[in-house]
């Protein structure tokens, strides 16, 4: 369970992180946080098909949490080091989460995003 948590947080960082951008605030946001989060979200990530309702609850609350810089970046890290420990995430899938979810981020969401741009 624990890596089905961890795989989503990564993914759904990198949307957190672009969506979170116009935030401004200042709190500390754990990779515990992220993952519960995202923890919905794994089925889709590694097999496509229907985003489910709870998958979406769990990015806009993702988005929500993180409102400072810090908290972005943290958070892009968290899934990233997720998503290197859980195989089988499927990249396409990660980037069009966001629109599946109706959020609207600016930038795509990849593995190889720079944390320290958000």
């Amino acid at each position: 369970m624990a890596m089905v948590k961890v795989g989503n947080v990564v993914v759904m960082c990198m949307v957190v992180v672009a969506v979170a951008t116009s935030l401004h605030a200042e709190a500390s946001l754990s990779c515990g946080q992220v993952e519960g989060s995202m923890s919905n979200c794994l089925g889709y990530l590694k097999n496509g098909g229907t985003v489910s309702p709870a998958c979406c609850g769990g990015v806009k609350s993702l988005l929500r949490m993180a409102k400072s810089t810090t908290d972005r970046q943290d958070a892009c890290r968290c899934l990233q080091d997720a998503a290197k420990k859980i195989p089988g995430i499927n990249p396409g899938f990660a980037s069009s989460l966001p629109g599946k979810c109706r959020v609207n981020i600016p930038y795509k969401i990849s593995p190889s995003t720079d944390c320290s741009r958000w």
